[in-house]
């Protein structure tokens, strides 16, 4: 069969990945029952009109159709290829397709990183053939490629045996081949199609960053479903994200690695190593992409957040129901979440009273049985939808939804199409209902937990800020500094800190110029955790005090670190400030830069009492990040107490993530702790600074 020409969308890679002309399946069986058989029955089944090879060099024919021998002896290049066959004979395949100049190779098997040393070695091999080639790898591991658009059901997915897959606006793609076939199952039964489903496996070439992206000008695609075992090539992720959030297209994703089992089972089962989670979140938010932690919420949230564009920032949500106890659940399980159920204001209420329609005062508008008719909910949907205190209206129906969904769920379908979004949750199993809210393009949901998981991924999404300076990749190791030389570096991003002098061993020097008390402190980069090796005196109140204590630093450091090269010792005025707080910043090896405020002290690791963003960071952002760390609510003026500089604060921690855009500083890691808030118009001192430079 002669590839029927398909128009052309989305870049040359898009192209060959979900819309090729012809294919190959190398190692296509003639047993339909097995892992090796289904691909091409899939791709028969569905009408898949574009030429189809399928390669077998033990059988003049498959499943009753020719079979060819190699590759090579096809009568033209194939567009993508899938090769089924044993990890063995992988890297030979891969050498084939980039000496005939395929453009596409899609890798099921497995056994590459996760593989040991063999894998690894596997794996890089992969890498050498397509930085020598035009050639662009799909997985290993990968499950295959599914378009229902186009009837390309390039997949070993026993999930895909369903005939006739509907087709829908997003695009899904996911490290596990098996959560493909999940998705489909999951999203006919509730109506949900999709334009596109990835596996992408190991990622050895080709990311689900760098996949997505080549998707983006095509205009059957709304937005993107992500399903992510860890985060990893961060890069090309973040770059996808910020080129989606132009185009107006919403990224969702659900990613594994919450807690620490789930990231040493993420590590083992894809050979990647799972990023640190709070960094996860903070990457994912920062870049407008809505992270759900329920899996039913992954196939839920598009609707919803194609209808709340970021720029909006809603963060209130009214509440209508025909159900108390449903509507209760949805409160409940929004407010755990942190996200307000407002109640309507006081004219809201006067509109309804003179609708006719219940208007008592409460978090929610319980519209009782009567909400059941037709009438009652649409006036009361147009009052809400109107009200200005709300940004989003949920309808909660109860059990007329599943028996006469013409009565409350018409209604919601007919107002949804208004400026303000509208979303609905039904408290019973409502199949026929859930389906007409769906087909209408309505948010709605089955569960509390999914509605109020979506609802609270979509407003925690933040609008993408300034993209960090490139950074070549540094093979040295780093090197540390030297806390004088670390307020060297302080001094150029103007993060304030206390005043310091460096006194040499046994060199007489000028007296000190600030008073005394004074704190001592050994001075080398080889001793960057100066406490733990005696290396600090505190409230030396004169000359010969801080002689002394010199002296005994020196006995310290001859006994706890003798092979440490250290010459001198740093002196600084003793200071005290209301608070204190850890800023820093550091360069995550996949979520790129990123700067922290933490509570000081032990807290920060046992409290986990912190906010953290991609850097750099604005002004504006660190004044948010001030406001999410609970220690400092007690340096708000809280009950009468001083207040501390908390936008000195915020501009010390505004300062410290510009060393995402000094690429020339070379620093990859930097930590002020503790940084002493002072009181309200005084500022802000670090008075220990650890700086790691490449």
């Amino acid at each position: 069969m002669k590839a029927q020409h398909q128009p052309l969308i989305g870049t040359p890679l898009a192209q060959a990945l979900i819309s090729p002309r012809s294919v190959a399946i190398v190692g296509a069986s003639d047993d339909v029952t097995k892992t090796s058989g289904r691909p091409l029955q899939y791709l028969r089944r569905s009408g898949f009109q574009g030429t189809i090879y399928p390669i077998n060099p033990r059988r003049p024919t498959v499943q009753g159709e020719r079979s060819w021998p190699s590759l090579a002896d096809l009568p033209e290049v194939p567009e993508h290829v899938f090769v089924l066959s044993p990890t063995e004979s992988v890297v030979d395949t891969a050498r084939e397709c980039a000496r005939l100049g395929v453009k596409v190779l899609t890798i099921l098997a497995s056994g590459f990183s996760e593989a040991g040393p063999e894998g690894l070695a596997r794996e890089q091999a992969l890498r050498d053939i397509c930085g020598s080639s035009g050639l662009r790898i799909v997985g290993p591991s990968s499950l295959g490629v599914v378009n229902p658009r186009n009837g390309l059901m390039l997949t070993a997915n026993a999930a895909f045996a369903e005939p006739e897959l509907p087709v829908g606006k997003v695009l899904v793609a996911s490290h596990s081949g098996s959560m493909i076939g999940a998705l489909v199952s999951r999203g006919m039964a509730r109506g949900v199609g999709f334009a596109g489903l990835v596996s992408v496996g190991n990622e050895v070439d080709l990311s689900i960053g760098e996949i997505c992206a080549s998707t983006l000008d095509d205009p059957a695609i709304e937005g993107y479903l992500l399903f992510l075992e860890s985060l990893r090539h961060g890069p090309e992720l973040q770059a996808f994200a910020r080129a989606a959030h132009r185009a107006g297209k919403p990224v969702i994703a659900y990613k594994l690695g919450r807690s620490a089992a789930a990231a040493e089972m993420a590590t083992t089962h894809t050979g990647a190593i799972a990023g640190e989670d709070d960094i996860a979140d903070a990457f994912f938010k920062d870049l407008g992409i809505a992270r759900v932690g329920i899996l039913e919420a992954l196939l839920e949230t598009f609707p919803l957040a194609k209808r709340i564009p970021l720029e909006s920032a809603p963060k209130r949500v009214g509440i209508v129901t025909t159900t108390g106890g449903g509507a209760a659940m949805a409160v409940d399980q929004l407010g755990v979440r942190d996200v307000v159920v407002e109640s309507p204001s006081a004219a809201t209420l006067a509109r309804l009273e003179q609708a006719g329609l219940p208007c008592a005062p409460g978090r929610v508008l319980d519209l009782t049985l009567a909400g059941t008719k037709y009438e009652t909910m649409k006036s009361a949907l147009d009052i809400l939808l109107s009200a200005p205190e709300f940004d989003l209206v949920l309808a909660v129906v109860g059990s007329s939804a599943r028996f006469q969904p013409h009565l409350a769920v018409k209604p919601i379908v007919e107002c949804a199409k208004g400026s303000k979004p509208l979303a609905a949750m039904l408290v019973p199993d409502a199949p026929e209902a859930l389906a007409s809210l769906t087909a209408a393009g309505v948010p709605c949901f089955r569960t509390p937990e999914a509605c109020a998981d979506a609802i609270a991924a979509v407003f925690a999404r933040r609008q993408p800020g300034q993209e960090a300076s490139p950074r070549a990749a540094h093979s040295a190791p780093t090197r540390t500094l030297s806390e004088a030389e670390a307020y060297t570096v302080l001094d150029q991003l103007g993060v304030p800190h206390a005043p310091a002098v460096v006194r040499p061993f046994g060199v007489t020097t000028p007296p000190l110029p600030f008073g005394f008390p004074v704190v001592v402190k050994l001075c080398s980069a080889d001793i960057p955790h100066k406490t733990e090796v005696g290396g600090v005196l505190l409230n030396i109140q004169n000359e010969q005090e801080l002689s002394v204590a010199i002296d005994t630093l020196q006995r310290n450091l001859r006994e706890k670190a003798p092979d440490a090269v250290c010459n001198e010792v740093l002196v600084q005025p003793m200071q005290k400030g209301l608070g204190e707080v850890l800023v820093g910043y550091r360069v995550d090896p996949e979520a790129g830069p990123i700067v922290m405020l933490a509570a000081g002290g032990i807290w920060a690791e046992v409290a986990r009492d912190r906010s953290i963003r991609m850097a750099p960071v604005s002004i504006e952002t660190a004044r948010e990040m001030t406001t999410e760390v609970n220690a400092l609510k007690a340096l708000t003026g809280l009950r009468g107490k001083a207040r501390g500089d908390l936008e000195a604060l915020a501009q010390a921690v505004c300062a410290l993530s510009q060393l995402a855009i000094r690429p020339d500083l070379r620093i990859v890691e930097a930590e002020v702790n503790p940084l002493l808030v002072l009181p309200e118009g005084q500022g802000v001192s670090a008075v220990d600074a650890l700086v790691f430079q490449a």
